[in-house]
């Protein structure tokens, strides 16, 4: 018989505790199909600085980033004096695969609610090349690591009860694209550490939809949002769900990055051009 010994790395063993912790939390999940043909026309005629298309991750964070601008309440914390802290900014963070060892780092991408596609995703590209995992929080961990279990334990109590650490640490919400690690990923299910709102991106396939009153083939993004319950309420979650689904699907956020003739030919209807900019413009 042959196996390997490996040791368990200690800085697995604070990410054990806060699943433990998250498992407890009341999560409340709604499944999307989101038809993005739009977008992803408008996207494959930009080009980034690698002279590559704009990122489908950033356009899909910067919609994710907006939406929540326009609905600021899920994103809503509970401090240690029971009052509710309520962000402007919407800080993202997201994991990025490191173009060669295709290992994910963790990156927090700060006012990602006023940054462009563009930006988001010459950023996303920056970690890519030169990945720093947890950034200056390394050492941090490691430290915390070393603890005893229930001093972890509390301290990802206290962590959960201080929103202002909470965003420095860890931003304001989250996004996981399950889709970046196999095209027939569909929905994906994750848990919330800390944020009261997550978003979960699976992958990108072909399907029959109803479009312009028939049925055509369309390209379909499944999405996941995750939210705190004991925070947000069903009504507040779905009229995000709504402004986040309406910004996917239109290709609205890519009107500066997509040549004029593109663009012209799959503008979003006038009533929905102005609730966009309502949108981006609001802080």
């Amino acid at each position: 018989m042959e196996y390997d010994i490996i040791p368990f790395p200690r800085s697995r063993k604070l990410e054990v505790d806060a699943l433990e912790l998250a498992s407890k939390r009341h999560i409340i999940h709604g499944f999307l199909e989101v038809d993005v043909t739009v977008p992803r026309r408008i996207l494959k005629g930009t080009s980034g600085t690698d002279g590559h298309p704009l990122s489908f991750t950033a356009y899909v964070i910067a919609c994710y980033a907006r939406a929540i601008n326009a609905h600021p309440t899920v994103q809503a914390y509970r401090d240690l004096r029971n009052r509710l802290i309520v962000f402007h900014d919407v800080d993202v963070s997201t994991l990025i695969e490191h173009r060669t060892s295709n290992i994910p780092v963790a990156h927090i991408i700060r006012n990602a609610n006023t940054l462009s596609v563009r930006e988001i995703s010459e950023e996303i590209r920056a970690v890519q090349a030169d990945p720093h995992p947890w950034g200056l929080l390394e050492g941090s961990i490691a430290l915390v690591s070393r603890l005893p279990r229930f001093v972890r334990i509390l301290f990802l109590r206290g962590l959960r009860l201080n929103p202002n650490w909470i965003k420095q640490t860890d931003g304001t919400t989250e996004v996981s694209s399950f889709g970046m690690f196999g095209k027939r990923v569909r929905w994906g299910i994750g848990l919330l550490y800390v944020h009261t709102v997550g978003l979960w991106v699976g992958g990108v396939a072909e399907r029959p939809m109803a479009h312009e009153g028939s049925i055509a083939l369309r390209e379909s993004l499944n999405v996941t949002l995750s939210f705190d319950h004991d925070l947000v309420d069903g009504a507040p979650a779905a009229r995000f769900a709504s402004t986040f689904t309406e910004l996917l699907e239109s290709g609205a956020l890519l009107d500066e990055e997509a040549p004029t003739p593109l663009f012209q030919a799959v503008k979003p209807p006038a009533h929905m051009q102005v609730k966009v900019d309502m949108t981006v413009n609001s802080r």
